[in-house]
């Protein structure tokens, strides 16, 4: 490849006996794993094109949830019996494009697969479990470390039902949270009422899951952590990864679009992108693009004291650092595609539906609207584990719904894998060997 190259080197330091670590993506996984990564002695280099907590980043605009009951994959039995309705429907909760069916066609069988049997959906649900379990903890000590302790809350999170009869509809779900090892506190309509006065008057029954927490901000939480990691000796080279240089096995350098940046091993976290980087170190790996939304309204009249998701919409409300954001919505179509607006005024107008305090008209000024790219593997699971080019080359992406609540954990097994020390969670499920 042609081009100048950048040197990766460090300056000495008491850190780096591990070598130069390159990390391919500047989001939650990438500022997380650069921060473990320290602390094992790496000596690394962050390599992403754009501002780290930037609004072009899915860490930038997720629905903020540090969710311990994550543990439930979007896919369940039955679920093939709606693909009609993905198709027909360009505003439902989720949504698949006409034009994009060819394409995403065989990801959605292996997605739909993966969530077959109960069986199925436990496995996954379990090893789901493993990444998101006390994570709201570890984001809150990496935020403290970072100087912003106050981005990370940790109040609980409340899903709310009209009744108890919308609980038990979703009886599934719930079995599976709690099998691995969810808990909640079941909260009644007098409670309710004083728990959350703005809640429209409709939802008369809702869940405490007390173990939850959320992000006030998750892009400048993102951009602290980054800065903490320079801080503390990481370099951050403005460019856009293409690929490997690998001699006899092992990795010499990570190619760029502005030249070569040096390094002995690399982690490719980047998000929807990674999958033509995950090629290039020798895997065909079926990552799809789930395309989500939000809307941020400021000042809000109203709202949630507790961050909730509603039965009835299937989305996170939750106050943020500026203003009231509710996310949620997937829709297959690819990462090209124009974004189609309806699907975050549809999130605001169930915002509103919800906070009867709320003005029907609100000005422009006041809304903000936002589209990104959840990186999502057909099984609910991300690819962590090593290349088949080079074992110096480390795959850490894909993790779907879960990548700001998962990035600490994913982070720690990350670097357990480099440096061949105990994993802190078992890998096989994470493995990138299981679409082989």
């Amino acid at each position: 490849m042609s081009g100048f190259a950048i040197d990766a080197r460090l300056p000495s330091s008491p850190s780096g006996g591990r070598g130069r670590l390159a990390i391919l993506g500047g989001g939650i996984v990438g500022a997380c794993t650069a921060l473990a990564a320290q602390r094992a002695g790496f000596e690394v280099t962050l390599v992403e094109p754009a501002a780290p907590g930037g609004e072009q980043a899915a860490s930038y605009g997720n629905g903020c949830w540090l969710s311990p009951s994550s543990t439930v994959p979007p896919a369940l039995p039955g679920l093939w019996k709606k693909v009609p309705k993905f198709l027909s429907d360009p505003l439902g909760p989720l949504a698949i494009r006409w034009s994009y069916f060819p394409k995403v066609a065989p990801w959605l069988v292996r997605y739909l697969l993966s969530g077959w049997t109960e069986a199925k959906v436990l496995r996954t649900g379990h090893a789901l479990r493993a990444l998101v379990a006390g994570a709201p903890e570890l984001h809150a000590a990496l935020a403290e470390e970072a100087g912003v302790g106050h981005l990370v809350e940790r109040r609980g999170l409340l899903y709310v039902f009209p009744d108890r009869a919308a609980f038990e509809a979703e009886a599934l779900a719930w079995r599976i949270r709690a099998q691995t090892g969810v808990t909640w506190l079941e909260i009644d309509e007098d409670e309710l009422r004083q728990r959350e006065p703005d809640l429209d008057r409709r939802y008369k029954f809702a869940l405490l899951v007390e173990e939850g927490g959320h992000c006030r901000d998750p892009g400048a939480y993102v951009a602290a952590l980054v800065a903490l990691a320079e801080a503390q000796g990481m370099r951050r080279v403005k460019a856009r990864a293409t690929g490997f240089r690998i001699e006899a096995g092992r990795l010499k350098a990570v190619t760029t679009d502005q030249g070569e940046v040096a390094a002995d091993r690399a982690v490719i976290s980047a998000g929807a992108y990674s999958r033509a980087l995950a090629r290039e170190a020798g895997d065909t790996l079926p990552l799809e693009t789930e395309r989500g939304y939000h809307a941020v309204i400021a000042d809000p009249e109203a709202g949630p004291r507790t961050p909730m998701m509603p039965s009835d919409g299937k989305m996170s409300l939750t106050m943020t650092e500026a203003g009231l954001r509710v996310a949620g919505q997937v829709e297959i179509a690819g990462l090209e595609a124009a974004p189609n607006w309806r699907r975050a005024e549809i999130l605001r107008d169930h915002l509103l539906r919800s906070f009867p305090g709320l003005p029907r008209e609100i000005p422009a000024e006041r809304i903000k609207v936002w589209m990104g790219h959840r990186p999502s593997m057909p099984d609910g699971l991300p690819c962590i584990g090593k290349s088949s080019a080079s074992g110096d080359i480390l795959h850490c992406f894909g993790h779907g719904h879960v990548g700001l609540v998962a990035a600490p954990r994913s982070a720690e097994l990350a670097v357990a894998l480099l440096t061949d020390a105990p994993p802190p969670v078992p890998p096989g499920p994470y493995s990138p060997r299981r679409f082989a």
